[in-house]
């Protein structure tokens, strides 16, 4: 595998939410005890999923940013404000711009398991956020943990792809 661009991880931000992942995936579960009272309660270690989401999100963006720099910065700013939410930005403003959606892109990579992955993730986030908190489960923290060096190493791939040097 050759990269066209140093990669794409490397804001301080970045490094910080990898930090957050890890202090969270350590953290001992007897502190989430309160969540053992509910009967149809998330995991408890739901946090590790949604703070990975927010990470995700701000990649994303940056990705679009980073592709389309060569645009008016109007057209750019109109783009992510018309397409703000991260599902129309996956889908609808990623096939604008490269033809195709995150997840087919993933796909085309090599990386279907992690677009399979990346696509439940959402879902489950979307209904954790509306008042369907069991969503995001055992399973779905232990398959995040599981696939985050293949989540970064897809995610590295795709933005030396679509951001030209």
């Amino acid at each position: 595998m050759t990269f066209t661009a140093p990669g794409a991880e490397g804001r301080y931000e970045d490094y910080i939410y990898l930090q957050m992942l890890q202090r969270e995936w350590e953290r001992p579960v007897v502190e989430f005890q309160a969540f053992a009272h509910a009967t149809q309660g998330p995991s408890a270690q739901a946090a590790l999923v949604l703070l990975f989401w927010g990470y995700f999100e701000t990649r994303i963006e940056r990705l679009h940013r980073s592709a389309m720099r060569k645009l008016p910065q109007r057209v750019l700013e109109d783009q992510l404000k018309r397409y703000s939410g991260i599902g129309t930005r996956l889908f609808d403003l990623y096939r604008i711009f490269f033809g195709t959606t995150y997840f087919d892109d993933l796909r085309d990579q090599g990386f279907a398991a992690v677009s399979d992955l990346l696509i439940d993730i959402h879902k489950r986030r979307n209904e954790f956020s509306h008042g369907n908190p069991q969503a995001i489960n055992d399973a779905t923290v232990k398959a995040l943990v599981e696939n985050l060096k293949a989540e970064h190493e897809a995610w590295i791939a795709i933005y030396n792809r679509r951001v030209k040097p």
